[in-house]
């Protein structure tokens, strides 16, 4: 039930009866949407100075075999605050020399240490220990997760960080019930599988979600007894690093995890190409996965999983209740600074309702409450950094040049700091670079469709298969749209519900493997047959 209400709280579900809505943060009617409930002033936020963060960075080095330590070049790189491009700390800048620092230790720690040879109950009860202390400093994480990302408060404190000590709590379950079978051969013989850790597990992480995807990668790899060697993102490091200090706390050896603070072409590629990492596990962008795989192949062909790019499509169906459609869209997209891999990017809608949900984006994106993340009732906070604002701008102004209607946004929001407008383009064409590349950003592309077998093929026609939401009455039209969609998940009626349980991953270019769930332990570990012949048995 837990992970149930706290999946909830990061989706919205919508039934196709109901009159009321689960909705992100504050329970809302969506009937009232086009009376404009959701009010805010733009002018008061663009002026106010930003609220100083009631937290202290205490950790900016390099967790390697349970002690913090500095870069062996002694270089460090500036983390800044995206609300105004100041800095916030300078962080130990790690590279190859470090890696190989890591790895060392971790593969001490593996070969000889405890971890994969403590009881799986004992490894159990150090990863509850770790969801205990992480509910405990609930609100440190959540101000660090902000400081460094930009998300909103509210978002990291209430649903995030419960999120994660979920997650631990998830994987601290399987600790004790990883294990083979028994199985029958023909011939004396008795035949078991064991399921083993796979050793060293290298472990890049990206910016968007930096505690969750902390989580989504320690949590199975330590449940199955592996160590770890972690990259974070070098625009967010700050919240991994004092997680990675309570896990410690928690009664981790050391040397189990090391965190490695550090940039992709030096920090990344060590680990990505390292002899001796037995598995490697990157979330990032589709253009870098393809690096990180050819890295992997060319040093000791260790298997990878890949959780990279997106361009979703969202349909909205003829039979939809427009208002409710137009909230879940919205938050399909808009959710996290439309930062999200899996953002319902492309908004199918079908042309009887076109018109009319286009009106009501539009409003709806208009009422989005834009603002510094640490106040109370901001939606949207500020982009990541520079170089994403400046991408998603070039994107707009390319919807704009090749022939889509602006209908809202389209340009800074105040006057300091990566905030964007929430922008909304209806008369999307399929070949727009608006509608072919993922954005990640605040931009919302509405398409027109006529039918089913329309909707289908074009949704199809994209690189990526990472996921696909569907609103509709029909179950029919339902179970035919999530057969025939080549994605890795459907949320019909909802979108975005992360619960620990449920599998992730993408089809085509958006990666491989899955992550959450009992299909992510099997990244995390090597299936031995073990065969022993029989003098005589009693039975076969």
């Amino acid at each position: 039930m837990a992970s149930r209400r706290i999946s909830s709280l990061l989706s919205r579900s919508f039934s196709a009866s109901s009159s009321s809505a689960t909705l992100f943060s504050r329970g809302r009617n969506t009937s009232n949407l086009s009376r404009g409930i959701y009010k805010y002033s733009t002018a008061a936020a663009a002026v106010e100075d930003p609220i100083n963060p009631s937290v202290k960075v205490n950790y900016t080095q390099l967790l390697i075999g349970g002690q913090f330590v500095d870069a062996v070049s002694g270089k460090t790189f500036q983390t800044l605050d995206p609300r105004t491009g100041e800095v916030i700390a300078n962080i130990a800048e790690g590279d190859a020399e470090d890696v190989n620092r890591a790895v060392a230790v971790a593969r001490k720690a593996f070969d000889e240490g405890p971890w994969p040879r403590m009881t799986a109950y004992e490894r159990q009860r150090v990863l509850l220990r770790f969801a205990d202390l992480i509910e405990k400093h609930n609100d440190e994480l959540a101000a660090l997760e902000t400081w460094d990302n930009g998300k909103p408060y509210e978002q990291a404190a209430k649903i995030e960080v419960p999120m994660l000590a979920r997650l631990m709590r998830y994987y601290a379950g399987w600790a004790d019930k990883i294990h083979g079978l028994t199985v029958p051969a023909d011939g004396p013989y008795h035949v078991q599988t064991l399921h083993e850790p796979i050793g060293v597990a290298g472990q890049i992480i990206p910016w968007n979600f930096p505690l969750l995807m902390f989580g989504w990668k320690v949590g199975p790899a330590l449940a199955c007894g592996n160590t770890v060697v972690m990259k974070t993102a070098e625009q967010t490091p700050l919240s991994a690093l004092l997680a990675s200090k309570l896990l410690h706390e928690a009664g981790l050896p050391s040397g189990v995890l090391n965190v490695v603070s550090g940039f992709g072409p030096t920090a990344g590629a060590a680990i990505a190409s390292h002899m001796d990492v037995d598995k490697l596990a990157f979330t990032g962008s589709t253009a870098t996965g393809k690096v990180v795989l050819q890295l992997a192949a060319k040093s000791n062909l260790k298997p990878v999983t890949l959780e990279l790019g997106g361009k979703s499509p969202f349909i909205v169906c003829e039979d939809a209740d427009v208002d409710k459609a137009v909230e879940l869209a919205h938050f399909a997209l808009f959710f996290n600074q439309g930062q999200c891999c899996c953002a319902g990017s492309r908004t199918f809608v079908h042309e009887r309702v076109y018109d009319e949900f286009v009106e009501k984006a539009k409003a709806r994106a208009l009422n989005r409450s834009v603002g510094d993340p640490f106040r109370g009732g901001i939606e949207q906070g500020p982009q990541i950094d520079t170089d994403q604002f400046d991408k998603i701008l070039k994107y707009i102004n390319s919807g704009i040049e090749s022939g889509a209607t602006l209908e809202t946004g389209g340009e800074r929001f105040g006057n300091k700091g990566y905030y964007i407008k929430p922008t909304v383009f209806s008369n999307v064409k399929d070949d727009m670079l608006i509608a072919k590349d993922e954005i990640f950003g605040p931009v919302q592309t509405i398409l027109k469709y006529k039918d089913l077998d329309e909707v289908i093929r074009r949704a199809n026609s994209t690189q990526y298969g990472l996921a696909a939401g569907v609103f509709t009455h029909n179950i029919d039209t339902a179970n035919t749209l999530t057969r025939a969609l080549r994605v890795g998940t459907v949320w019909v009626n909802c979108f975005d519900t992360f619960d620990a349980a449920i599998p992730f991953g993408g089809y085509k270019m958006s990666g491989h493997g899955r992550e959450k769930g009992i299909y992510s332990l099997s990244n995390y570990l090597q299936v031995k047959a073990v065969v022993t012949a029989l003098n005589n048995p009693a039975w076969l």
